[in-house]
């Protein structure tokens, strides 16, 4: 350790992304990214970007975008925020809404990220245990702590909870701030973003990496009242007045507009999806009924880990934890067919010689 780092530094554990390796052999299974590109439109959007333009800032609360998503989504401008990925937007309102003296309660199974803030902005947190099956019970929370935070879809375990059971909790804890992370909404949970003007005390997180394909562009983007909003703004301008480049948010606008591509890509994840999760099933593992663009599987017949570094070996990358309980499950990002072909195959291939 260097020793200018502070204490906070050195006790720091950091979020670790997924592999990132690279080649035309590689099927990349252990990001969470679509495997399509975005819309032609994104593309043609960024080449009519001007040049001179580009010497220029770019629009430091980027209304034109903000407009966009108001109308797709029902809402009005001043309830949406953007920020550079839906992870900037969880940063910002860490710092925004959670840095009280009571805990952050979110679940013991989740978003690694979570934890990850809390430890860089020293806000105490509190777990609230997943069940047997991995199913969040969102009557573990409570209304002593100093707020809410949960995917839905859950993350990694691709496990959604209804717009009834929030709208329950919302309910139930009217002076407690919940922050729903829909990053993976798309794939089939259901949104709460409908529930901002009835719910004072709700943000909505989603992101443009999984369902539109931008990861490589970072955007995100949040939803609540405008009072909620306003704390963002006030946050966000006292640490990065311009987060959204002005190719952001030019391909941001494309992307919105372009609903019926986003509608066929949508589509293709969750038929390979469904086919995937059958497949796995026929061969006795068992499989997490998914609502996001990944599944949650523990296989048979081999340890999780092996199964992990056999593929990797084969250029094949999943995700795997070594952590309990989440030691023989993995996370397998749904790709295109082909890749998902290639994966059964190389997985009926290591167990013939397993059994060999």
């Amino acid at each position: 350790m260097n020793k200018y780092w502070t204490d906070l530094v050195k006790r720091l554990t950091p979020y670790v992304p997924g592999e990132q390796r690279s080649g035309t052999d590689v099927v990349k299974l252990n990001t969470n990214e679509n495997p399509y590109a975005p819309s032609p439109r994104v593309k043609e959007a960024i080449n009519g970007v001007s040049g001179d333009s580009l010497r220029r800032y770019p629009d430091p609360q980027a209304l034109a975008l903000c407009s966009s998503l108001a109308s797709y989504h029902g809402v009005t401008t001043d309830q949406v925020f953007v920020g550079n990925g839906s992870d900037e937007i969880l940063a910002l309102a860490f710092m925004a809404f959670f840095t009280g003296s009571k805990p952050l309660q979110f679940p013991s199974i989740s978003y690694s990220f979570y934890p990850v803030y809390c430890d860089l902005l020293n806000i105490e947190q509190q777990t609230t245990p997943v069940d047997e099956n991995f199913c969040l019970d969102l009557n573990g929370f409570n209304s002593s702590g100093g707020g809410i935070i949960f995917p839905n879809p859950n993350a990694p375990t691709s496990l959604a909870v209804s717009r009834e059971q929030i709208t329950a909790l919302l309910k139930r804890v009217p002076d407690t701030l919940v922050l729903v992370d829909e990053a993976y909404a798309d794939f089939g949970a259901e949104s709460s973003i409908e529930l901002i003007e009835e719910y004072p005390n709700l943000v909505v997180s989603r992101t443009f990496s999984k369902g539109r394909s931008l990861a490589g562009l970072r955007l995100g983007a949040a939803f609540a009242n405008a009072d909620l909003i306003e704390a963002l703004r006030r946050v966000k301008d006292s640490f990065n007045s311009y987060p959204v480049d002005t190719l952001a948010q030019a391909a941001g606008i494309a992307s919105i507009d372009d609903e019926k591509y986003y509608r066929h890509t949508i589509d293709k994840v969750v038929q390979t999806r469904d086919w995937t999760t059958a497949q796995l099933q026929d061969r006795g593992y068992r499989v997490l009924p998914s609502s996001a663009n990944f599944l949650f599987v523990s296989p048979d017949g081999i340890k999780a880990s092996s199964l992990f570094n056999a593929l990797r070996e084969q250029n094949i990358l999943l995700r795997y934890w070594a952590k309990e309980p989440l030691s023989n499950w993995l996370r397998i990002t749904i790709g295109t067919s082909a890749e998902m072909e290639r994966l059964i195959a190389a997985i009926d291939n290591i167990t013939r010689k397993k059994d060999h």
